[in-house]
């Protein structure tokens, strides 16, 4: 078995991986949004998102500023970030941009009111480290804001064992990755660490069921994504997980019991800076 090792993404970049990223933005875009919200995000302000990958918290973000606001994406990925121009110029949004840095040493020359990220904390190796150097980017009275998932808090009821095993070993993979797969979780104690004041935080996700629920998909095109990493680890191998019809044995298990799934649910945490 190969020994664990550190990677900041460990996902990967293939094609179906940036495919997955704007699936997840569906799942998860109303969520962020209302975080987003609730921490003050709004018209006319100037928005830096660390880890923005294809673009869609930087997309949402365009939304919530509008014209007389902007909004820059940073990632370390260029395949992910030609991408969100793409999608930024197929929905006509002309306030947001992209620029490509290792998210570890970002260093700009620019002032920003707010800084976001989603998803991002948990592949970094010191996040306080990482959330204090980009906080140095936010303007007194700035807003800071991020939003991360609690992998172990995924359930299934009555118990979908197809689903819940998928998970396990999706966990497991991003444990042996050197992940925090609990980052919501330690969002307080990352803010704090990082000099940020204490922050406002909240608890939110979704509870799916029935033949079209989204969280079918969600999980295998996951696994289809991590499947490099499992099989080098010895988690799990294409064979064994049967990828392209996972989904679909998924949904005919928890359809049959009449069941539910809870996907990861996402903690939002954020803060204003002082004066």
């Amino acid at each position: 078995m190969t020994e664990p090792k550190r990677s900041e993404y460990v996902l990967g970049y293939q094609d179906n991986e940036l495919q997955r990223l704007m699936y997840q933005s569906r799942f998860l875009g109303e969520l962020t949004e209302d975080i987003f919200r609730k921490a003050g995000i709004g018209p006319g302000m100037r928005v830096l998102d660390v880890g923005c990958g294809v673009g869609d918290v930087s997309l949402l973000a365009a939304t919530l500023v509008g014209p007389s606001g902007s909004v820059l994406g940073v990632d370390r990925s260029a395949e992910a970030l030609a991408i969100a121009r793409k999608r930024a110029i197929s929905a006509s949004l002309t306030n947001v941009s992209f620029a490509q840095s290792e998210l570890d040493v970002l260093s700009l020359d620019l002032k920003f009111d707010a800084l976001v990220g989603r998803l991002v904390l948990l592949y970094m190796k010191d996040p306080a480290a990482c959330l204090r150097q980009w906080a140095n980017h936010v303007l007194p009275g700035g807003i800071v804001v991020f939003h991360e998932m609690v992998m172990t808090a995924v359930r299934s009821f009555p118990p979908s064992p197809t689903n819940d095993d998928a998970v396990k070993r999706v966990v497991e993979v991003f444990r042996r990755a050197g992940n925090e797969v609990d980052m919501g979780m330690r969002l307080y104690q990352t803010f704090v660490t990082g000099g940020l004041p204490a922050p406002q935080m909240m608890l939110g996700g979704r509870v799916e069921g029935g033949p079209d629920a989204l969280t079918y998909a969600y999980i295998a095109e996951s696994v289809r994504s991590l499947m490099p990493m499992m099989e080098e680890f010895g988690v799990w191998t294409a064979r064994e997980a049967e990828i392209d019809t996972l989904a679909i044995r998924i949904r005919d298990e928890v359809v049959a019991a009449g069941g539910v799934v809870i996907p990861p649910p996402m903690i939002g945490a954020w803060v204003r800076l002082p004066q």
